[in-house]
């Protein structure tokens, strides 16, 4: 066997999943069609979400570090600002990341490289991937290399992260149903200066289904910008002293002087779902199972939250630590949120785009009043940014997932909880191992330490705060959490007896060595 895994696609997307999958020793292979990272990719948007779940890698600091925090969202009517909403901290107290995160793809992918090369793993690049065979027991992939020689990989699992146009998709024969939508736009990289390049986000909303999304990544100059390609204003055929004419002529309504264009790219917005995520010893994730509108900046973190969903699962299995049969898991549920997703943001880019009279008035009008009285209310603030930020995706309805209380159930994820004492850590913080563990909030159960320590899981003790309460957790309830920080079950006895039946349910097998107890 050359690899366990064989990944194909060097993206956000693949490179998570190669991060997650070395970092719990499983040995993975990663193959990339282009020469080197690509420097005009929309996505720019880091969700909160995805720095709780990089966390666990030691890589948020490192994302953080390299990002920028938009401070407020603007939105404009016609070249006019209507409306301010600060966002700089809107999700305090649900997440240690409050804020919303601005990278460009291109700097995010090298992160994520260069973390994966110290661990030891270089995306082997210029491999373009032809084919692979299942032969039950083992994958055969067939790739090309930039002169012409033939390569060839075994591995017991092949993951396709190689987008929209995915070969791993076509070689196992699943639909990919969905449409497109009738408007071209375009995304442009642009360096100028005032009016709205100020380090906030801006959004224009004109009544002739003319949008313009302003996306500063540094605080003064650089942004990207997004907007419907009118074929009669922005045409990949004119010339770039007409081009530029034109976008600066957009962003000027903004008070934006362009100073130059880096780099523009026109393209179609489609929404799309697989069929299937897996067939046999094979899966597709990010765009290569899913596609959708670019509102909310969902697609890329839904594929970083595909690869850590499935590469944990893979490892318990690669590990002989749980059944081949969990696998199926990782359709059911990443396939879900795919197509509430896609419906989601399929509603809100038409509401955005629609040229109806009643659609304008709405865009127009009551949005710019209406959204920043109801983000005034917390409760809407909240259920806001844990959506738009993937906080508040579940896995409820899973398999995997026992039923718990309304508050907090089997399938969410585990309620951040941040210290009362500074020199105290958050409960978030005791997930940096990527493993199974257990939480208490005040006294564990002698039964249940007793348990932990036979099979060789972590077993976190915390004061039971008012923050724990506030954020549904019980007194005294016994917490098994997944890898991933989703809550398997909940025993609200505080004892192991849930648990138990819990891992001899779903195929799981423990380490029968001893774990370590901590009360933080």
């Amino acid at each position: 066997m050359d690899t366990e895994v064989l990944i194909i696609g060097a993206g956000p997307t693949g490179l998570t999943l190669a991060l997650w999958l070395t970092a719990q020793g499983v040995k993975a292979r990663i193959w990339e069609s282009r020469h080197a990272i690509e420097q005009t990719s929309r996505a720019i948007g880091i969700q909160a979400r995805t720095l709780e779940l990089y966390r666990q890698l030691g890589l948020s600091d490192r994302i953080i570090a390299a990002s920028h925090n938009g401070t407020a969202m603007n939105v404009w009517i016609n070249g006019s600002r209507k409306a301010r909403v600060p966002i700089s901290d809107i999700g305090t107290g649900i997440t240690p990341y409050p804020g919303t995160y601005v990278l460009p793809q291109e700097i995010h992918e090298q992160i994520l490289e260069d973390r994966l090369a110290e661990l030891g793993v270089k995306v082997e690049r210029g491999v373009e991937f032809l084919d692979f065979n299942d032969h039950d027991s083992y994958i055969h992939a067939r790739a090309q290399l930039n002169d012409g020689v033939k390569i060839n990989c075994k591995a017991l699992y092949i993951a396709g992260c190689d987008g929209a146009h995915s070969r791993v998709r076509s070689s196992f024969g699943t639909a990919f149903q969905g449409g497109t939508y009738p408007q071209e736009f375009y995304v442009a990289d642009i360096d100028g200066n005032g009016g709205a390049l100020n380090g906030q986000l801006h959004l224009d909303l004109s009544d002739h289904r003319d949008l313009l999304l302003v996306i500063s990544y540094n605080a003064t100059s650089k942004a990207r910008i997004f907007g419907a390609a009118m074929t009669h204003e922005i045409a990949l055929e004119a010339s770039e002293d007409v081009l530029f004419a034109r976008l600066a002529a957009r962003v000027d309504k903004l008070g934006i002087q362009l100073k130059s264009v880096n780099w523009i790219s026109i393209y179609k917005v489609h929404h799309r779902v697989a069929d299937h995520f897996r067939h046999g010893r094979a899966f597709i994730l990010g765009d290569a199972a899913h596609i959708h509108s670019p509102a909310g900046g969902q697609g890329m973190n839904t594929g970083i939250g595909d690869s850590i969903n499935l590469a944990w699962k893979l490892a318990a299995v690669i590990h002989d630590q749980a059944d081949s049969s969990i696998l199926d898991t990782y359709e059911q549920e990443r396939r879900a949120f795919a197509l509430k997703l896609v419906n989601t943001t399929d509603e809100v880019f038409t509401s955005a785009t629609s040229p109806g009279w009643l659609a304008r008035f709405v865009r127009t009008v009551v949005f710019p009043i209406l959204a920043p009285l109801l983000l005034r209310i917390p409760a809407v603030a909240r259920f806001a940014f844990g959506t738009v930020s993937q906080i508040n995706l579940n896995y409820r309805a899973s398999p995997l997932s026992e039923a718990g209380s309304r508050a907090v159930s089997g399938g969410d994820r585990v309620p951040w909880v941040p210290s009362e004492y500074e020199d105290a850590e958050d409960n978030h913080n005791s997930l940096s191992a990527g493993s199974w563990h257990v939480h208490v909030y005040d006294t564990a159960m002698d039964d249940l330490v007793q348990w932990c320590k036979a099979h060789n899981l972590p077993l976190h003790v915390f004061d039971f705060t008012r923050k724990a309460k506030a954020a549904g957790l019980r007194h005294n309830a016994a917490y098994l959490i997944r890898p991933d920080t989703y809550i398997a079950a909940i025993d609200p006895s505080g004892g192991p007896g849930l648990f138990d039946e819990y891992f001899t349910k779903h195929g799981f097998r423990l380490a029968g060595e001893e774990g370590h107890i901590s009360e933080d």
